[in-house]
């Protein structure tokens, strides 16, 4: 089969997917992406063999997590999260980095190299992988949203600055220096988008967003793609200029045409959401390497031991730290959404496997653990998050938190 039916099955798994959630709601409620994933594996070289990933998939696969991130960023208000709430997001992930990459140092018997990369992977939080879930149950907005959206920037931030940092084969001052370059041009872009634009821009994006012309969501593309192609060029992960286009672009849309800005972004997450974004869940299942899984024992066993390090290391420091206006279940539920982890724990275990550093078993055992996390911390999160939502509403944030 060539790459056309590749494709086309891919995208047949895609549209698939929702209407099996759909269907299954009634007796469990399973996040659209655990079919996405579920049926890229059953397509996948390991069960059925229909579809291998090809140049074309691969490239919208990437794609996808890059507007995945996009999407993160642009979801992400300063103004609502306050310098208290961000602290205590940065100080819980500082501490998971810290004890991530001392548990796994001290699994690979004091091989540092082999701690970097799996430490960095259990700090992750997939933001872009909750949001939907959020949106879709009405916990995105209020408190509890605009808490989670902090400590899943952070979660989802960090680990890609720890990436440039620590994974990219420079040397760590050279590596501080490209990071800080990449900030000034962020900071400049982001000092040019809180700017009030000309006239005739606001004129050009009220008239072509309901023709042809479509002119701001083809300047969001070109941002988006501008940011993608800095980071490639500095060397550094390219999720990291996808986090900072979303941010500018909410900056831009707000300062330009307000009253359309919503109506942009709603083509943009439907292109996002409704083509790339689940391609790049169905492509991840047709790559997990379901072989190495099963018949490596170790691999097996090692899934619960990093499943149960997810929760430790990334969960219980998001617990410690959340803001105390938060009702305790909120605070659970935080806990397991910020431990709920899948497409930087894929691009992490990428890495690892490229420079040698961890082998095939431990990399799906890792990515396994985070589709089970995917699978089943969200879920339980549903359930606190439903039962306190109401008292949540009810409680005033402290001033320390704001």
């Amino acid at each position: 089969m060539g790459h056309l039916g590749y494709f086309i099955l891919v995208m047949t798994a895609s549209a698939l997917a929702p209407l099996l959630a759909f269907a299954g709601r009634r007796w469990f409620r399973v996040p659209v992406v655990i079919f996405e994933i579920g049926l890229g594996i059953l397509l996948g070289p390991d069960v059925l063999g229909w579809v291998r990933t090809d140049a074309l998939l691969d490239t919208l696969s990437e794609l996808g997590l890059a507007m995945l991130i996009f999407l993160a960023g642009y979801e992400l208000d300063f103004a609502a999260l306050g310098r208290g709430t961000l602290r205590r997001a940065v100080g819980s992930w500082l501490i998971a980095l810290v004890v991530g990459i001392g548990a796994a140092t001290a699994l690979a018997e004091g091989d540092i190299d082999h701690g970097l990369v799996i430490g960095t992977a259990l700090t992750s939080t997939a933001l872009g992988t909750v949001l939907p879930i959020l949106r879709d149950s009405g916990r995105l907005g209020g408190r509890f949203g605009t808490v989670m959206l902090a400590f899943g920037a952070v979660g989802e931030f960090g680990p890609v600055v720890a990436m440039a940092l620590l994974l990219s084969g420079r040397r760590p001052l050279a590596s501080a220096l490209v990071l800080a370059l990449f900030a000034v041009i962020t900071v400049a872009a982001v000092w040019w988008a809180s700017r009030q634009r000309a006239p005739w821009f606001s004129q050009v994006v009220e008239t072509t967003v309901h023709s042809s012309g479509q002119f701001a969501v083809r300047s969001v593309m070109l941002l988006l793609a501008a940011m993608l192609a800095l980071s490639a060029v500095l060397g550094l992960d390219v999720l990291l200029g996808a986090f900072a286009a979303g941010v500018i672009t909410k900056l831009v849309l707000a300062g330009s045409s307000p009253a359309t800005g919503h109506e942009v972004m709603g083509k943009v997450e439907a292109m996002g959401f409704g083509f790339l974004v689940p391609l790049f869940f169905v492509v991840t299942g047709v790559e997990f390497d379901l072989r190495a899984l099963l018949e490596g024992g170790r691999a097996l066993l090692l899934v619960p031991v990093f499943l149960a390090l997810f929760l430790v290391v990334r969960g219980l420091p998001v617990y410690a730290l959340a803001p105390k206006d938060l009702a305790p279940r909120d605070r659970e539920a935080l806990s397991l959404y910020s431990a709920t982890c899948l497409p930087l724990v894929v691009a992490i275990t990428t890495i690892g496997l490229d420079e040698d550093t961890i082998g095939t078993d431990e990399a799906a055992a890792l990515v396994g653990a985070a589709m089970i996390s995917v699978l089943v911390f969200p879920l339980f999160a549903l359930r606190l998050g439903g039962r306190s939502a109401g008292s949540a509403r009810q409680r005033r944030p402290n001033r320390s938190d704001s």
